[in-house]
């Protein structure tokens, strides 16, 4: 991860209070941030996101059994819905755990808790999913797709073999390109980063009087803040400096995203605004606070739309040079970054870059007929331009 490590003291003087009185300077402290994710309180480290990393080694284990045609229906639901002491996971800690991948997927307290219908209905198609690669895709794993047939395509030159449903989707792709947004971004941007969240219940004033949770080294508002984090660099070898490409999700997609020199920064953007945001609850400023909020929100929702983007645009080329696994492959993955631009969140605002329906609408327009198998150029350029008009950057840029 390029400038990670860069000094944040123009930053932190932004917010420091230009007055010299006590009584003003009490309102507005300053704030400075590590130089790495790190807090302490009397010797002992106050982050923890334990849950998070639970989760994101779950999705590990479930994304690589998604194309293991040995495993039933149960077996992949098994680890989607896990319960607690059954035996879905080769780790005895994840088996072990109360945690799963399901219930947090479309489970924000912002974007869902007063919209269960929508929350359900995502949770009912990605259960569809499972169902059909276990039960359509994985018996057809020997046989030659063709529309409206699953099963195996060759990339050119003897590359990869891909193994897609009658509409050439690759299941397993949809599926974790969805989790990118339906649960690491939807719980880091509209449930661990949202007020409703971090400033619930008694939240601010324990954090005020720095009144830590019982047992624990950190006050709630602290964990809140660490568990959005989780959800990004939680499978890091060392998460207080992160790397990034240490997971198949958000983390990675934010490293592929901030490779593009015409998004080069994002990466360190979300990390210093991170650091500075914790920095900002231990010194009791929320204003600051909030203000990487919305830069944390702008840039983690790029990942989806970029990568989005780029994939439309890669299945488009494939399919000229009649590479069709390939094709069918970006074409894949485009459409799961497309089901997670639903879970994008616009800076100072409640509302998503897309809404449920308008994702919906493109997904349907990807599927219509034969799905991929009859999907024009002229229709991934213009879904395309829809996006990237939409968060302001152009097709050429995500393209590269």
């Amino acid at each position: 991860m390029r400038k990670i490590l860069l000094g944040i003291a123009i930053t932190s003087a932004l917010f420091t209070s230009c007055s010299s009185d006590d009584d003003n300077f009490n309102e507005n402290p300053q704030v400075e941030a590590p130089l790495t994710y790190k807090f302490m309180r009397d010797g002992e480290s106050t982050v923890n996101f334990n849950g998070q990393t639970t989760r994101i080694k779950m999705a590990m284990e479930f994304r690589s059994a998604l194309k293991d045609n040995t495993k039933s229906a149960a077996d992949l639901h098994g680890m989607f819905a896990h319960v607690e002491g059954d035996n879905d996971f080769s780790d005895a800690d994840l088996n072990a755990s109360g945690k799963n991948i399901r219930s947090k997927v479309a489970a924000s307290k912002e974007y869902f808790s007063a919209n269960t219908t929508v929350s359900n209905q995502i949770k009912g198609l990605l259960d569809t999913w499972i169902e059909d690669q276990a039960t359509t895709v994985f018996p057809n794993w020997e046989t030659i797709a063709t529309a409206g047939t699953a099963g195996q395509l060759q990339q050119a030159g003897g590359g990869t073999v891909r193994y897609v449903n009658g509409k050439g989707l690759e299941l397993d792709q949809a599926i974790a390109k969805t989790l990118i947004g339906g649960l690491m971004t939807d719980q880091m941007l509209n449930h661990y980063l949202s007020t409703s969240v971090l400033d619930e219940a008694s939240n601010i004033q324990n954090n005020d009087a720095g009144l830590v949770e019982e047992g624990k080294s950190y006050t709630t508002m602290e964990h809140k803040w660490d568990e959005a984090y989780g959800y990004l660099y939680g499978n890091e070898d060392e998460p207080s400096v992160p790397v990034l490409g240490a997971d198949s999700f958000l983390n990675t997609y934010l490293k592929q995203v901030d490779l593009d020199p015409d998004f080069e920064g994002t990466a360190s953007a979300v990390y210093d605004a991170l650091k500075l945001g914790r920095a900002a609850i231990v010194a009791k400023n929320y204003e600051v606070r909030d203000a990487q909020v919305a830069i944390i929100r702008e840039n983690i929702s790029k990942v989806p739309a970029v990568r989005a983007v780029y994939y439309l645009q890669a299945g488009k080329s494939k399919m000229a040079a009649e590479d069709m696994a390939s094709a069918f492959h970006a074409l894949s993955e485009a459409y799961g970054f497309i089901n997670s631009l639903q879970f994008t969140r616009e800076p100072n605002s409640s509302e998503p870059y897309f809404s449920h329906d308008e994702v919906t609408a493109f997904m349907d327009t990807l599927m219509e007929g034969q799905g991929f198998w009859e999907v024009t150029p002229e229709t991934l350029d213009a879904m395309s331009e829809t996006i990237a008009a939409k968060f302001g950057f152009t097709v050429a840029e995500a393209a590269n």
